[in-house]
């Protein structure tokens, strides 16, 4: 039997960001094709106080990578978050995806209680088990910022829809 906690979050990662991957891919090729400078789109927010397109994007492969690692009892990939362009969002998340390729269902066994700490040692610190650090922390934030980096792309005019979203399942 696979771990529930393994096939409600590194399935769903790999579903996800291949999705953002080829919005992505088209998102680079829209700006080619309408003569947009891409930093328009990389550096477009909803909101003057949110996160620009490429930091949301670089959050939710920090999430993928992080819930993955932790539950998996393994060491978090420290990435640099150095992305300026379509390309370098590309290769992020063609690392996140090789990483999720890394661990596996048996490794998320029994995680459900273990303790996971988040921001330990600051103020901030939060202890959740596992079942709620993925279920009430985790997944919620992973999805919070690809919807918004899809819809920051939408908004500016990339033709896209839920298929898009969605990828392939």
């Amino acid at each position: 039997m696979t771990s529930a906690m393994y096939t409600h979050s590194v399935p769903v990662f790999k579903q996800m960001l291949t999705a953002l991957k080829t919005i992505l891919a088209q998102a680079s090729e829209y700006a080619g094709a309408k003569s947009i400078e891409p930093d328009a789109l990389l550096q477009a927010r909803l909101a003057p106080d949110m996160f620009p397109m490429i930091k949301q994007v670089q959050i939710a492969a920090d999430f993928a990578r992080g819930i993955s690692a932790r539950l998996a009892g393994v060491e978090v990939p420290k990435l640099e978050g150095q992305e300026k362009s379509f390309a370098d969002l590309d290769a992020l998340l063609t690392q996140t995806l090789a990483f999720l390729d890394s661990v596996n269902a048996a490794q998320f066994e029994g995680k459900e209680g273990a303790e996971i700490v988040l921001r330990p040692g600051t103020p901030k610190e939060k202890k959740l088990n596992g079942q709620a650090y993925l279920a009430n922390y985790g997944l919620p934030q992973f999805f919070f910022h690809v919807t918004t980096a899809y819809d920051i792309l939408r908004h500016n005019g990339l033709t896209i829809g839920k298929r898009d979203f969605m990828g392939v399942y």
